[in-house]
C-alpha cells in the first residue's frame, strides 16, 4: 500500500490496439481507476483527431442531461445521483442519445404548451373581467 506522502510505484507502458477493441480496452482501464494517460500527439488540435466526434455527441448529450436537471429541479422533482455508473458500449450510447432527445423534445413542447395555457388563461380572465365591467355598465344605464 502506497504511502500519502508519497506516490506509488508506476510503470510507463504503451499499448497498441486495434480499433474495433480499442474502446472497451479504454473503458476497462478507465473504470478500473489505477491508468493515467499521456498524449502523444500533443500538436494536433482537438479538431483533427478521430475521436472529435464521439466527444462533441457526448457533449451535446451531457448538456440536454443538465436541461434536463434544470428543469426537474425547477418543477420540484428531487434527482438523486446515480453513483459509479459503468461506460456504455457504443450501441448504448447512440440508444441512450435517442432517448434524450426524445425527452428534450417532450419537455420543450411541454414547456411551450403551459406557456400557451397561460397566455389563454390570462386572455380568459381578461374576457371575464370586460364581461363583469360591462355588465355592470349596463345594468347601471
Amino acid at each position: 500500500m502506497g504511502s500519502l506522502f508519497r506516490s506509488e510505484e508506476m510503470t510507463l507502458a504503451q499499448l497498441f490496439l486495434q480499433s474495433e477493441a480499442a474502446y472497451a480496452c479504454v473503458r476497462e482501464l478507465g473504470e478500473l481507476g489505477k491508468v493515467q494517460f499521456r498524449d502523444l500527439n500533443p500538436d494536433v488540435s482537438a479538431f483533427q483527431r478521430k475521436f472529435v466526434s464521439e466527444v462533441r455527441r457526448c457533449d451535446e448529450m451531457e448538456r440536454k442531461l443538465r436541461y434536463l436537471g434544470h428543469k426537474l429541479e425547477k418543477a420540484g422533482i428531487d434527482v438523486r445521483p446515480g453513483g459509479n455508473i459503468e461506460a456504455p458500449d457504443p450501441q448504448d450510447m447512440i440508444d441512450l442519445e435517442s432517448k434524450f432527445e426524445v425527452l428534450e423534445g417532450e419537455v420543450k413542447e411541454m414547456n411551450s404548451n403551459k406557456e400557451a395555457l397561460k397566455r389563454n388563461l390570462l386572455d380568459l380572465i381578461e374576457l371575464q373581467h370586460i364581461l363583469g365591467k360591462t355588465q355592470v355598465f349596463f345594468q347601471e344605464a
